[in-house]
């Protein structure tokens, strides 16, 4: 008999401190499959827009479950509701393995990897500040795949001297660490500036640049890639079309598996990726459900982020946390995903 989702609840972790402190719950028959935690307006659209579409529907059928909500989502079309989306997508994905008795990743894959690799981002350091240098050497030796720091721009500053900073702070960072990192521009820059850095950059101590521009735009990123190694795709949301962004000249493509749309879309557009040469390296605010993605995808997914910043915080929320151990953390092999949290 096939298990089908009896309701999808919001539950309220009375336990947060300074952050989201919503996880969504879907439920069939004696199981409970959760994910979060999510912002206040993520679990309002969950429940005033989804809960009752899902209702009645097969626990195993993701890709049909997917489109149901998107025929929602679309009505609404903004992050808050493609970020409800992805959360019960990954709560019905934890459902349907605690059912199984399985790991998300072995639905996924007949095969998943055991560990997975990450890669440490620390994206407001002041890296051009002398006394930061230490803790970014330290942060390089503890093991990680790479590193990735913050380059916003500072709008008030010519762009000419602002260029000239962020690209001489690319080559301390390099230095610090005796190797190439990424770098997050943090969607504050324009084309001008672009070219401005490229033109000054060390290109051989730069892994990526990420997100430069507010929006994508496939042209420039094109046009850019050939001299600049880019990163985009944090903020592809469930409406959007992600095949113009695989044509464009990528070193890494970084969607948030919760925001896109959730696992079913997140391992969707992994599969795409492949197919064209590029490597995804998923963004870590959704750090469990892209565990379980990297794990079923190793060729695909080479690494995960890990925010030095919040996931340690945020990992303390869940009832079995997942602790990296010099760059690697070891995919459960308990059923489900690994999100129920800790107060419930």
């Amino acid at each position: 008999m096939v298990a089908t989702i009896d309701s999808i609840a919001v539950f309220r972790d009375a336990c947060a401190s300074g952050d989201d402190d919503c996880f969504v719950v879907a439920r069939s028959g004696r199981e409970t499959g959760w994910y979060g935690p999510v912002s206040a307006p993520v679990a309002s659209f969950v429940r005033d827009q989804i809960a009752e579409v899902v209702v009645g529907h097969s626990v195993e059928d993701h890709r049909e479950l997917y489109h149901k909500m998107r025929a929602v989502t679309r009505i609404f079309p903004s992050a808050t509701a493609s970020w409800a989306l992805g959360s019960v997508d990954c709560a019905v994905w934890d459902l349907h393995a605690r059912i199984n008795q399985a790991p998300v990743a072995a639905l996924l894959s007949a095969a998943p990897a055991p560990r997975v690799r990450l890669y440490a981002s620390w994206l407001r350091l002041d890296h051009c500040d002398p006394k930061s240098l230490p803790m970014i050497a330290d942060i390089g030796r503890a093991g990680w795949s790479f590193t990735k720091w913050g380059l916003r721009r500072k709008a008030d500053e010519p762009s000419v001297k602002e260029a000239k900073r962020l690209a001489r702070a690319v080559h301390v960072v390099a230095a610090a660490l005796g190797t190439a990192a990424a770098f997050d521009a943090v969607f504050t820059w324009d084309e001008a500036f672009m070219a401005e850095f490229a033109s000054r950059v060390q290109t051989s101590a730069l892994l990526w640049l990420e997100d430069p521009l507010p929006c994508p735009v496939i042209s420039i990123y094109e046009m850019m890639g050939q001299t600049v190694p880019l990163a985009t795709g944090e903020r592809l949301m469930d409406y959007d079309d992600g095949m113009p962004l695989l044509s464009a000249k990528l070193t890494a493509l970084t969607i948030d598996v919760v925001g896109c749309g959730g696992l079913t879309r997140a391992n969707d557009l992994v599969k795409a990726a492949s197919e064209r040469g590029v490597k995804v390296y998923p963004h870590g605010r959704s750090f469990v459900p892209a565990v379980h993605l990297a794990a079923a995808n190793p060729d695909a997914v080479p690494a995960v982020e890990y925010r030095l910043q919040w996931e340690p915080r945020r990992q303390y929320r869940y009832a079995a946390p997942l602790r990296p151990n010099r760059g690697v953390v070891t995919v459960p092999e308990t059923p489900g995903l690994g999100a129920r949290p800790r107060s419930q």
